[in-house]
């Protein structure tokens, strides 16, 4: 059974505002280091699920990879000084590319992702048929005996 590419990215933005959801939760109800890696970690949990809304069909491990790349590529940003002055001017920038650079933040996003690539991977391999078996119903056998 296989998830259209419709609802798949219906569920993904489902995921995503649920990572948000748990992200404000955290911060509102905590605070400290809970408070940096977990958003830290459920960020980068967001984008896996932005980059499987952008590209439905794409396998667990490369989505993983452009989730991290893109997370370090945000975060390497920050050094450039260009992220904190976008997120001087707007809530919305300051939310998706921070402010200051933060090594730690590079070791957090791949903790994000790493479960959600396990979990897609073992949902991936329960919807496809085995190897050498073809997803496609078998053809009709030719009636044998009636000529």
């Amino acid at each position: 059974m296989s998830i259209r590419p419709p609802v798949f990215r219906l569920l993904m933005l489902m995921a995503a505002a649920l990572f948000l959801a748990v992200a404000l939760t955290i911060r509102a109800l905590s605070g400290g280091g809970l408070e940096q890696y977990s958003g830290t970690a459920l960020y980068a949990s967001m984008v896996y699920v932005g980059v499987l809304f952008l590209w439905p069909r794409l396998a667990p491990l490369p989505a993983g990879g452009v989730a991290v790349g893109f997370c370090w590529l945000v975060e390497i940003a920050q050094l450039t000084g260009v992220p904190a002055a976008l997120s001087a001017r707007s809530l919305l920038a300051r939310l998706v590319l921070g402010v200051q650079f933060d090594p730690t933040d590079l070791a957090w996003y791949p903790v994000g992702v790493a479960p959600l690539v396990a979990v897609h991977w073992l949902l991936r391999s329960n919807t496809r048929p085995p190897a050498g078996v073809s997803a496609q119903a078998p053809a009709p056998s030719p009636r044998s005996g009636l000529s």
